[in-house]
């Protein structure tokens, strides 16, 4: 079995005191939070941040106090992979998808964001970051 970390950010702005979430839809369908494999020398955050700004083009403002862990195993491949997410906050800048991974990037409330995402662990981020955002 192969192991793979990768690192991303639950991105999200405040448009007229309402939290909005960056949620993009992957060229396979999938919809999810910007994320990628940590590179040789990278930190956690570093990985998470180039990422982001690779998939959507934004630099978001990492929230202090915020990181959870997902594990998962992707049996088609024979990986156990391990991702790492921060929360990021960003204002006034322009979503710019990455075409060659993604369909589309867009904001979404919380309760639509919700019925968007198809993988469990997503929507248990999603809970958490708006738990976190709540307090």
């Amino acid at each position: 079995m192969k192991f793979e970390k990768s690192c991303g950010v639950i991105v999200f702005t405040r448009i007229n005191g309402q939290i909005k979430y960056v949620i993009e839809q992957s060229i396979n369908g999938h919809y999810g939070f910007p994320k990628g494999h940590v590179e040789q020398g990278e930190t956690e955050t570093e990985t998470a941040l180039r990422e982001v700004y690779e998939e959507v083009g934004l630099k978001p403002i990492l929230t202090k106090g915020f990181r959870e862990t997902v594990e998962y195993y992707i049996p088609s491949v024979n990986v156990q992979k391990t991702v790492v997410y921060f929360l990021g906050e960003y204002n006034n800048q322009q979503i710019i998808p990455q075409k060659e991974e993604l369909l589309k990037a867009d904001l979404y409330t919380f309760e639509d964001a919700k019925q968007l995402f198809t993988h469990q662990n997503n929507i248990d981020l999603l809970i958490k970051a708006n738990e976190f955002l709540s307090k």
